[in-house]
């Protein structure tokens, strides 16, 4: 019998070479062992992260710590008040579909958005998820509000997705965020959604179980 999927959270911020073993571990674990498969929220210090298609011209200062992230992408920012869900999931037993899994990923973020009142849009191009800044007037102009980034080894998947919910958006200043210049980075405070940390935790939940269901596709 399956083991069922393992939800962690952590409420103080979580050492970045920390988070990479646990997640090398459980994978490694969720393929050899039949492990559980785990989705963990939490939130890291200040720090930049590179994927496998980070440019270093797109690194503007170091500010705060640079870690090699082994994820695909490029540049991208984490820190307090960014919500992170690393998912290590068994993609043999959810289709096998790398592409619908990143898909699912972003449907996963449109869907906790919208029980914010956020609509959330995909981008051919541009990895993540996009809001239209019609709240300021501005329906031309479009800001990312959660980015992706996500490793597959013998099909069980790392990293995931990071949601801005009241992180500093001046931190993003020392890279250019996924090496997409031409548009901004919001949060949902930014778009004038008061929202806990906790609040968000339960709309995740929910929308990962809407989206992902409970994986038994094989």
């Amino acid at each position: 019998m399956t083991a069922p999927l393992e939800w962690r959270i952590d409420d103080a911020p979580v050492d970045y070479a920390r988070a990479l073993t646990f997640m090398e571990q459980r994978a490694a674990a969720i393929r050899q062992d039949g492990a559980a498969e785990c989705v963990w929220l939490l939130e890291h210090p200040p720090l930049y992260t590179a994927g496998t298609s980070a440019d270093a011209a797109d690194l503007l200062d170091t500010r705060f710590p640079v870690h090699v992230a082994g994820r695909g992408g490029e540049y991208t920012y984490h820190g307090p008040g960014q919500r992170i869900a690393y998912a290590m999931l068994d993609l043999q037993r959810r289709g096998a579909d790398v592409r619908r899994y990143v898909h699912d990923l972003e449907e996963w973020v449109i869907r906790t958005l919208a029980q914010f009142a956020v609509q959330g849009e995909r981008r051919k191009g541009r990895p993540g998820v996009w809001v239209r800044r019609t709240d300021l007037n501005l329906p031309t102009r479009e800001d990312k509000v959660a980015a992706l980034g996500v490793r597959v080894r013998r099909w069980v998947t790392l990293h995931g997705l990071s949601i801005n919910l009241d992180p500093d958006l001046s931190h993003y200043g020392g890279i250019v965020p996924c090496g997409i210049s031409e548009h901004g980075v919001t949060s949902l405070a930014d778009l004038g959604i008061t929202a806990t940390m906790p609040e968000l935790d339960m709309a995740l939940r929910a929308s990962f179980q809407e989206v992902f269901g409970d994986g038994d596709e094989a």
